[in-house]
Formats: structure tokens, C-alpha cells, sequence
């Protein structure tokens, strides 16, 4: 337990306030309204921001006794996309070590990728959340982190959202997926725990999208990056003068997804107060908004993710039993990536070909010395850091293929992988022929533990799974009937 109660008591201090000292910004905008908003939200975190309105005046401000202070920049692309890139690109030469954001409004990944080109250490598409726009200062700004090459962006691509896109053979993960598919079906809730970047958002989308409540309403609400003061009237919604600043009447988050799914990421940061409250929502099925005098009755499935498990959080005392047991009865656990390495090389191609297909980038090879780089690493971001790194990669390489030159940092890290690459590779993948008392498995779990590697290995794709078996997609299905197998799974 005193690791679950260092971790939570850890939580609040992550930011820089804690540091002891008030990290400087610059922030180079010129909408007034956007820079003191920024300017606020950088405030309550221990960041003081310094604004130029101008290219002109961000230059000169360098050379200022506050420039030589500034610990990142961020830079509002107001300014057309050449001109934005030229931007960055001169800021980095005058000053190389310093982190530049780019806060943009296109979604688009175009504009970023040249903007990384020019210097730029990471993006952000606007609206930004206050959550978010601190996450990514606190990765661009942090000491520990080796540079920009393995720091998670804070933008990603569109997830696809099924179970197909969910690449890899590790027996968690596929136990993992197969919980899943078969949750998804019905409508209970469910808690689905891993470290952050696993994918944990991602399944529950899958989820969602696999579910009878496909068509109906889906909203995601991350609770760490709504601020404690609001997050019941979020969920509950509020009623005209409810509480001052209340002007108007809001639809709360439960009673909007009536029919569908309602998403709650980082549901261990509820206050007590309101986990109390929404267990016995749960047991009424009625939502009372903040203010009113009356209830609605609404039918809704949620489905919640925790970086830290549940039952450790209850057992500490930090989470309600009564709402652990409602959100809870089916639990899904996703492996870390460093659990998983076999699954690499598969997520690696997997990204490169989503990443080849975006503007302003193109399709890249991967060499075996590149995958067994990757495969040596222990990813503490997870499948998101696996991302963010190619993308990087991606951005940066003028050939065909990725190979380990294309990873300085990683092979600083870790130095001369093994001669053969391909044990470190194949590390982990494969079908178990044993059981645990040393004699051969049922032919059929073997066999049924191929189909579920071939699966997971060509990404779903039936006909090519069957070609690669060398049987009949007839065969196939008949044989994932037999063998009980969800194609999801």
C-alpha cells in the first residue's frame, strides 16, 4: 500500500510550482484575450509568461535580461505556414536549446510536421485545455527527459476504432482484447486499468463502437484536466444560478449520454464527495443536476480507465467501495509495452504505415537493427512514446527505411544491441508447445494460438491471415468457430 499512497501523494506535485523556482514563457501572440488566458492558466502552475505580438518583437526580446531566462516559447500560428516555419526556424538558431510549442488550429498534421522540420518541439491544436498545454511544457522543460526524440507528443493521430487496429499476439494483451470484445457486446460497465499510453482510450472507443449502443452518444471526459470545482456540474450539469457564474442552464455529461456511453479517463482523481454521489446515481438511474429539484432517469454505460488498479485504490482507502463495485464488475487489465516487446516490431510497421499516409510524409521500411533498437527499450510512455518516436523519425528521415542511425538518442542510450537482431526481435513471440509440467499441449490450443498470432500479425486482415495459413477463408472461420475464437480476440 505505501507504494499506492506515494504514487497518489506524488500527483499534485508534478508541476513546476514545485520546483522552487517560477519557470519563464514566452508566448508570441497577438490576440490579447488568448495570451492573458494562457498567461493564467501558465500562472497556476508557477509559469510567469512574457508576450511579443510580433516576429519583430519575439526576436528582439531574446536578447533581453528576461530572454535569457525563458525555459520555452510558445508560438500562436497566426502568421501563414511559411512564415511560422521561418519563425521557428530563426528562433532556433538563435537560441538552440530552447523548446519551441507551436499552437495551431489546423488538425492537419502538415503544418507540424514542418514546423518540426523548422525546430519546433511540439504541436498543440486549439482549443487547448489547460491539461494538456501544461503536460506538454512539463515534457519539452523536464531535465530528465533525453531530449525531444522519446518525448511523447502531445498530439496524436485519430485512433481507428476497432478491435482490428489493436495490433499485437502478447497472451495479456490478447486476454486483455478478448475481455474486451466480449464486454463490448453487452451493456455493463467497465474499468479498463494500465499505465498511461497503453491504449486505454483507444479501447474504450473500440468498445464503444463495437457495442449495441454504437449509434447513440459517446463523450469522453478526462477527469485529471477538469478542475475539482467543476467536475460535478460537468457530469451532473447545473441549473440557472446554481452557483455564482451559473448564468445558464447546462446539460450535464450523464444526462447527454442517455442511451450511450459516457467515457471517464482518470477516474481515480474524483473527489470522494462525488464518487459517493455518482454511486448513488448508479443505484437510482436518476441524475439531479447542480440547483434543481428534480431528477432525470437516464440509461447510460461507463466506461472508465485508471493509471493505478482499483481494487489497491479501495483497499487504501482512496476510492468508494460502493462505486468500485458499480463501475467495476468487469475489469480489463493492458499490459505495458516493456510486458510486450515481441508486439514491437508488428506496432512499429503498424504506425509507420498510419504515419506514411499523412500529409507531407511518406511511406518508410524499418530495418531489423532499427526494430531491435526499438525492441531494447523499455518505453515508460508506452505504446504512445512507440508512436511519437517514429513519427519523429519519420519526420526527420530524407530515404526509404528507418534503420538504428535514425534513433541517435535511443542508440546513445543503449549502446551495441545484440549481434543478431532478430533473437531480440522474435523475443517473446511465438506459440508455448509445453505446458507447465513439461509435456506437450492439445493440438487444438496450439493451433488456436497460431491463428490468434497470425491475426494479430496481419492486423485483422481475414484474407490475408487465410493465405498466409495456406487455407480457405471458409476454413478459416470454420475453424475460429471450432476453436471458439473472437476474431477480435
Amino acid at each position: 500500500m505505501a507504494d499506492i499512497d506515494s504514487r497518489l501523494e506524488a500527483q499534485p506535485d508534478d508541476g513546476p510550482e514545485n520546483s522552487g523556482d517560477m519557470r519563464l514563457v514566452m508566448l508570441i501572440d497577438d490576440e490579447p484575450a488568448q495570451s492573458r488566458l494562457i498567461s493564467a492558466i501558465a500562472a497556476r502552475e508557477g509559469w510567469r509568461t512574457i508576450v511579443a505580438s510580433d516576429p519583430e518583437t519575439a526576436i528582439a526580446m531574446l536578447g533581453t535580461r528576461e530572454g535569457m531566462q525563458l525555459s520555452a516559447i510558445l508560438l500562436d500560428q497566426w502568421v501563414p505556414g511559411d512564415d511560422a516555419c521561418s519563425l521557428i526556424a530563426e528562433l532556433k538558431e538563435r537560441r538552440p536549446a530552447l523548446p519551441i510549442l507551436m499552437l495551431t488550429t489546423s488538425a492537419s498534421p502538415l503544418l507540424a510536421v514542418e514546423a518540426m522540420r523548422a525546430g519546433a518541439s511540439d504541436y498543440l491544436v486549439k482549443p487547448v485545455s489547460p491539461d494538456r498545454l501544461m503536460e506538454a511544457l512539463r515534457t519539452v522543460t523536464t531535465r530528465e527527459t533525453p531530449r525531444d526524440e522519446l518525448a511523447p507528443l502531445t498530439e496524436k493521430m485519430s485512433a481507428t476504432l476497432d478491435f482490428d487496429a489493436m495490433i499485437g499476439t502478447a497472451p495479456k494483451f490478447r486476454t486483455a482484447l478478448a475481455q474486451a470484445a466480449k464486454a463490448a457486446r453487452g451493456h455493463g460497465h467497465a474499468v479498463i486499468e494500465g499505465e498511461s499510453g497503453t491504449g486505454k482510450e483507444m479501447l474504450m472507443r473500440a468498445m464503444h463502437a463495437a457495442s449495441p449502443r454504437a449509434n447513440e452518444s459517446l463523450r469522453i471526459i478526462n477527469v485529471g484536466s477538469v478542475p475539482p470545482n467543476s467536475i460535478e456540474s460537468v457530469l451532473f450539469g447545473h441549473e440557472p444560478n446554481a452557483f455564482p457564474g451559473a448564468f445558464d442552464r447546462q446539460i450535464g455529461a450523464l444526462q447527454h449520454c442517455d442511451g450511450g456511453t459516457l467515457v471517464l479517463d482518470e477516474v481515480d482523481r474524483l473527489t470522494p464527495e462525488l464518487q459517493a454521489r455518482l454511486a448513488e446515481a448508479f443505484d437510482s438511474g436518476i441524475v439531479r443536476p447542480v440547483g434543481a429539484t428534480h431528477g432525470f432517469r437516464v440509461d447510460v454505460r461507463i466506461l472508465c480507465a485508471s493509471n493505478i488498479g482499483l481494487g489497491a485504490l479501495v483497499d487504501a482507502g482512496h476510492f468508494d467501495p460502493a462505486l468500485a463495485a458499480k463501475i467495476g464488475a468487469t475489469r480489463i487489465a493492458l499490459p505495458p509495452l516493456r510486458e510486450r516487446t515481441g508486439d514491437i516490431p508488428a506496432l512499429a510497421r503498424h504506425f509507420l504505415g498510419r504515419i506514411g499516409d499523412q500529409p507531407g510524409l511518406k511511406h518508410l521500411s524499418v530495418s531489423e537493427s532499427a526494430l531491435a533498437l526499438l525492441s531494447a527499450y523499455e518505453w515508460p510512455g508506452n505504446v504512445r512514446q512507440l508512436q511519437s518516436v517514429l513519427f519523429r523519425a519519420a519526420v526527420y528521415c530524407e530515404g526509404q527505411t528507418l534503420n538504428a542511425e535514425s534513433f541517435p538518442q535511443l542508440s546513445e542510450m543503449l549502446g551495441e544491441v545484440a549481434s543478431d537482431p532478430l533473437s531480440s526481435i522474435h523475443e517473446g513471440v511465438g506459440v508455448m508447445l509445453y505446458t507447465e509440467d513439461g509435456n506437450l499441449r492439445p493440438l487444438e490450443e496450439i493451433e488456436a494460438d497460431v491463428i490468434r498470432l497470425a491475426i494479430g500479425h496481419y492486423r485483422g486482415r481475414m484474407t490475408e491471415v487465410a493465405r498466409r495459413l495456406g487455407i480457405g477463408r471458409s476454413t478459416l472461420y470454420r475453424k475460429l468457430s471450432d476453436l471458439g475464437i473472437d476474431n477480435a480476440a
